[in-house]
């Protein structure tokens, strides 16, 4: 049986920002304070998903995230984020004019904080399971459940409130690493899809207004791709993959769309976001495109970023300016990445509008 093609699923689990300049921080604000979604204004968000929205729910002592150099750009210090500052979770809140929501490992240490939603996404996780033991988005899901029968929220609580789901690929990494084939990944595909399909309807369900979800991103362009042309092209088989999986998305969005009263399910289209970034001059760098290098490299083959040999030495190197560069690390965008692909994004939040 012919072993699939591993370019697309060399993605290691996705595991798990410069500081902007004030200027361009305060910028960002004005932008984004205070949308009311034509009378909706969420005041709570509730996040699923993996490392693209991960906040610090990952253990400790295994994650990257919680490892230097991971966090010097914000808050100057690792955190749990999987890059060097803030990610989509915290632009999305920044939208909503509300605090980034505090992870759900620590939620016995601020309950006060609960008033802006949780953080349920474990970097490394999908909609199936994927062999890191913790929690997929099913299981997510289901600890919101047990808070909301212990009356932690209610249902009140829930009508105000947004929901953002993010599966960025971790599930095709576990199927390649299973030893998927080529000829059985579009129907894992469709599988994995009905899935969010499922976990989607079954937050609306619980009381939840709106959802948000991402399509996948075009996994081609990742340092871990294209590492093969020496940073210099996409890989276009691998990213047709993910449009295959963004294509059945929409239709199922569609379908949901179609079966409730009014748009309650909103795609967030980060394939066409990170494309925009990476293909627009100037967004970042004033260059015509953007480097398809990491930040932050490994300096062997057995190691990644954050990665320390026996007596502690870096097994790594982090660029000068992080705020000049997409990506963090193999698979993961800087806080600059984000920032520009949470702005390339604003017409597919704005769409709540409608």
């Amino acid at each position: 049986m012919e072993l699939l093609s591993y370019t697309f699923f060399l993605l290691f689990l996705i595991s798990g920002e410069t500081v902007c300049a004030n200027a361009q921080d305060r910028r960002t604000k004005i932008l984004t304070h205070h949308h009311t979604y034509g009378g909706f204004r969420p005041t709570k968000l509730f996040v699923f998903g993996d490392s693209y929205v991960d906040t610090g729910n990952n253990p400790m002592a295994l994650a990257s995230s919680w490892k230097a150099p991971y966090g010097v750009t914000f808050p100057g210090k690792p955190a749990g984020r999987f890059s060097d500052g803030r990610v989509l979770t915290d632009y999305v809140a920044r939208f909503m004019g509300i605090k980034s929501p505090l992870p759900y490992k620590f939620l016995r240490y601020g309950p006060g904080k609960l008033r802006y939603g949780l953080n349920f996404a474990y970097g490394g996780t999908g909609v199936f399971d994927t062999h890191n033991m913790l929690p997929n988005v099913t299981a997510q899901i289901g600890l919101l459940q047990r808070l909301i029968k212990a009356r932690v929220y209610t249902k009140r609580d829930l009508k105000a409130s947004l929901a953002l789901v993010a599966v960025s690929g971790n599930d095709y990494t576990a199927y390649g690493s299973n030893n998927g084939t080529r000829k059985g990944l579009p129907a894992f595909i469709r599988s994995v899809v009905n899935q969010i399909a499922i976990d989607l309807k079954k937050i609306h369900e619980m009381g939840v207004r709106r959802v948000l979800v991402n399509t996948l991103q075009p996994v081609g362009c990742l340092p871990i791709q294209t590492v093969y042309s020496s940073y210099k092209q996409c890989n276009e088989t691998e990213n047709s993959s993910a449009k295959y999986h963004n294509q059945l998305l929409q239709e199922v969005v569609t379908t949901l769309n179609n079966n409730t009263k009014d748009s309650s399910f909103i795609i967030l289209d980060t394939y066409s976001a990170f494309n925009t970034v990476l293909n627009t001059k100037a967004i970042l760098t004033g260059k015509p495109k953007l480097s398809l290098r990491a930040c932050c490299e490994a300096t062997r083959s057995d190691a990644k970023c954050g990665s320390l040999d026996k007596n502690g030495k870096e097994l790594y190197t982090v660029c000068k300016e992080p705020e000049s560069m997409f990506f963090w690390d193999d698979v993961h965008p800087t806080q600059a990445g984000w920032r520009a692909v949470y702005l390339a994004l604003r017409s597919s939040l704005n769409r709540i509008n409608a």
